[in-house]
């Protein structure tokens, strides 16, 4: 794996928001984004830079351009190997836990449904969801997560599939439950890997989602400051160096895709999450402003695909 000052890009310029349509043309520029961590002094650095727009409409975070690396495998986020760790392979009670009960409030699970784990890494969703009583299948990328997940969770190779999502393919009405857990934000075309997941999924099925919020508080607070000290830097995703985060999302951005994609909103939910860089008096208040106003980093969404 080349480090991330190596990786080699090309450049994809979007033409539409990917979730909603629109044409770019009516986005608003939030500003540039390093290949790299920018701290607080981003101008000091030296670095490839993207331009971060936000849709007028549906308020989706993206880069245009959009920077495509040369190999899938460097840009998955994290060095395969920091992942081999003996710990990391156990599951106890609180794996997937959340997700399970939240599964349970909106639909009766019953013995053999099947599921599909998008981005399945080591295997960890799929077992539980097995231990559940699914009929499980996944989908990873990397060959190396994928390896382990046979090797280490014993996960059943002919239903393991690598490979992306964008290149995968499976009955219509197929499966029940779909995960993406905390994939999405990494994909290309979110919009399109959705569509496609509504095809795979039977009536009245759920999709699962985890994604970072174009909301968030912090980052506003962030881009604040660097506006006062003069630069046009924000801190809104990541596309060029870990954890690679391509999109943020709105919950319109969810609702006008599913105007056109036969889904509802079944259940979402903001979280806070951790508060890097403050003071640690500011992050109570900061935690009690994010909960009432719905603008903490991340949201949980469960979508209902239409009978």
């Amino acid at each position: 794996m080349v480090s991330e000052n190596q990786m080699k890009y090309q450049f994809a310029f979007a033409t539409k928001c990917d979730m909603c349509g629109d044409d770019v043309r009516n986005h608003n520029i939030l500003g540039q984004r390093l290949n790299q961590s920018q701290g607080f002094k981003p101008k000091n650095k030296i670095g490839i830079t993207t331009t971060i727009v936000k849709c007028s409409n549906c308020k989706l975070i993206y880069s245009n351009p959009q920077p495509i690396p040369n190999s899938i495998e460097d840009h998955y986020g994290v060095p395969a190997d920091s992942y081999w760790k003996p710990h990391y392979f156990h599951i106890d009670e609180e794996t997937f836990s959340k997700e399970i009960k939240e599964i349970k409030q909106l639909m009766p699970i019953q013995k053999g449904m099947k599921a599909l784990d998008i981005g399945a890494g080591i295997g960890k969703t799929m077992t539980v969801l097995q231990m559940e009583g699914f009929d499980v299948y996944g989908l990873e990328p990397s060959e190396h997560f994928r390896n382990k997940a046979i090797e280490k969770m014993k996960i059943n190779p002919e239903r393991l599939k690598l490979s992306m999502v964008e290149d995968a393919e499976y009955e219509n009405n197929f499966f029940d439950y779909i995960t993406f857990g905390a994939v999405l934000e990494h994909l290309y075309s979110p919009g399109g890997a959705l569509e496609k997941a509504m095809k795979w999924l039977k009536p009245n099925g759920l999709v699962h989602l985890e994604v970072p919020s174009s909301r968030y508080l912090v980052a506003k607070i962030i881009n604040f400051y660097y506006k006062l000290i003069g630069t046009s830097f924000v801190t809104n995703l990541s596309p060029m160096h870990n954890p690679y985060h391509l999109f943020e999302f709105d919950l319109k951005s969810f609702e006008e895709h599913a105007k056109k994609h036969n889904y509802e909103i079944a259940y979402r939910k903001y979280y806070v999450c951790s508060i890097p860089f403050f003071p640690g008096f500011l992050k109570p208040v900061l935690n009690w402003i994010m909960e009432k106003t719905n603008s903490g980093l991340q949201i949980t969404v469960y979508l209902r695909k239409k009978g």
